[in-house]
Formats: structure tokens, sequence, C-alpha cells
């Protein structure tokens, strides 16, 4: 609309038609469904090709955002997003929906395997998990780490890497393990530790820690455990850790916006059912973590020391812990 603002009177005739052509544009698009997500490429394809395969091709708006950006929206805007569907990390729609009540109640069963809030049911889950180069270590003389704490000692400087939590929620899960611990005191000290030796690999990505243990740049690092399974699965080098510490976990979950156009609502409950139910089978390949009646996964993606936080995941607790991390810095 800026550009047509700019338009000189000479050419306002030209600036009226297009004027008329956008807004037919933007008519025809109204019906459309917006989805805010922060999941990554191969979740969203996971979605798209079942909106897609049961006839909701065209009907809906598919955005990518990260997650810091995302939930800064839901927190500020609250109802008033543009969005209809939001699929997000859980802990942010918990804090969005106390701040704002600002999701519907699901109005179809999910048959999750655990109890969840009414209005948003998972969509995957996350594990974190120490993953190493075994030729690297051999190279390096250095014995398999048992915990996270193992990899703060010195003979693992600059041979580790670990994500930075105040960009990757995969940092949390490492956080929780070692809070849950240690208490916040012990912790904060290996965290001193462990960032020191990580030096320059101090991740912004959670995916950068296996990037660079595949690549052979560090002997070990904290991520998901499920690219671990998955590089040692491909024949790489790579093995994975479920540190004594535990392995804890995040989901990533789907709710629908309380928006007052009731037949637009409506259509969004039924991709978010279609989401849940049919997007499932392709999901558990990238994110092999059971959350539905009737879901397996093979033993190797079963983390041997599963563990829950003993408060209640949101974004306050995650302000704290990104506290602690950054005062260890």
């Amino acid at each position: 609309m800026k550009a047509i603002k700019t338009i000189k009177k000479s050419v306002t005739g030209l600036g009226i038609g297009l004027a008329f052509v956008l807004a037919g544009c933007s008519a025809q698009g109204s019906d459309d469904v917006v989805i805010y997500t922060n999941a990554d490429e191969e979740a969203q394809s996971a979605m798209e090709n079942a909106l897609d395969a049961a006839g909701y091709e065209g009907e809906y708006i598919l955005q990518s955002q990260g997650t810091s950006e995302l939930g800064g929206k839901l927190l500020a805007e609250g109802e008033q997003i543009e969005a209809d569907v939001v699929t997000m990390s859980s802990y942010f729609l918990e804090s969005a929906q106390e701040q704002h009540a600002m999701f519907k109640d699901l109005t179809f069963e999910t048959n999750a395997l655990e109890e969840y809030p009414r209005y948003y049911t998972p969509v995957l889950g996350n594990t974190g998990a120490i993953f190493v180069n075994t030729e690297v270590l051999k190279e390096n003389g250095l014995e398999v780490p048992e915990t996270i704490a193992d990899l703060a000692k010195p003979e693992y400087k600059g041979l580790v890497s670990i994500p930075n939590i105040d960009d990757s929620s995969t940092a949390w899960l490492m956080v929780q393990a070692v809070i849950s611990e240690y208490g916040e005191e012990g912790a904060s000290q290996i965290l001193q530790d462990l960032i020191a030796n990580a030096g320059p690999h101090l991740e912004s990505s959670g995916s950068g820690p296996i990037s660079k243990v595949q690549a052979g740049e560090v002997a070990a690092g904290f991520g998901l455990r499920h690219q671990a399974v998955a590089a040692k699965e491909s024949g790489a080098p790579i093995d994975f850790v479920d540190p004594i510490e535990g392995n804890f976990s995040l989901n990533e979950a789907v709710a629908v916006v309380n928006k007052d156009d009731d037949e637009k609502s409506e259509k969004a409950m039924e991709m978010v059912e279609v989401i849940t139910k049919d997007a499932r089978e392709e999901l558990l390949t990238y994110y092999p973590v059971a959350l539905y009646e009737g879901e397996t996964v093979d033993d190797a993606h079963k983390p041997a020391h599963s563990m829950t936080f003993d408060q209640p995941l949101n974004v306050e607790l995650l302000k704290q812990h990104q506290e602690i991390f950054n005062s260890a810095k």
C-alpha cells in the first residue's frame, strides 16, 4: 500500500486500478486459515502434506517464524494475532493462554498418552542427549562421557559443542538436566566450565552441535537425541549417550486462536484435527517420540533416563534459567 500512496497524480488512474486488484486478492484470500509455526522444515512439510491430502490445499497460509519471534507475538498480541492456528513450544502456549485466554478448547478427542490442557495438543516431541564422534574421542584419548558434567572437565576444552539458551530451546533441555541434578549453585559452576570448554562452539541453532560432531570439529556435544540416533544409523562414527542427569523433553503443540469468525474457527479446528491425526505418521519418522495411543518407536529411540522438571515449564521459568546460563558466560 505504501507503493500505491507514492504514485503521482499523473498516474492516479493506474493507482486506483492497482488498489482494486489488491483488494480483490485480499477478499479472495480472506477465508484462508493462517497458521503460524515455529516448526522446522520437516515438520512443516508433514503438516502441509496431511492438510493437502485431506482436501485443504490452497485454503491455508503457513507462515514460519522463530521461537522467540513467535513467542513475542503471542505474548504481545494475544487473540489479536493474525494467525487462526498456532503450532508452538507448549510452554509458550501455556504462558500466552494464562496472560490472554486466547485459545479455544479443542472440540475433538485427541487420545494423547498424557494429559494436556484442553486448548492444545502436542504435534511433536524433542528429547535431549549427549552425542559423540567416536573417532575424535579416540584421537584425543577421551573416555565416552556419561554425564553432562563430564563435558565440563578440562580434557574437553575446545572439543565440545552446545546450543545457546538465548537462541535455542534445545539448550533448555540441558539446563533443566543440570539444575535438576546439581541445584542452581552446582549447575552454575558446571555451566561456567562447559561454556568455557565450548568456546567458539556455542551454537545459535539446536542442530549446530550435531553438525560440529559429525564434521569432526569437536568430540562431543549436546542436542536432540533423535538426530544422533539417525546419524549413527546412517553409518557415521556417531554414538549417543543418555546422560545420568536425565533426558528432558519439550513438546511443540497446536492450538486454535479464539476469533469472532465462527465459520473460520470451525475450519481451523478441523485442520488442527487433521494435523494431529494425519500428520503423525510422517512426523514420527523425523521426531520418534510416541505422543498418542497406538504409536510405537524403535527401542533405539527410547531414552534411558526420561525426566520431567519439578516445576511447570513456562516463559518465566525459561527466563530464570536463561539468567543462570548467561551469568555463567
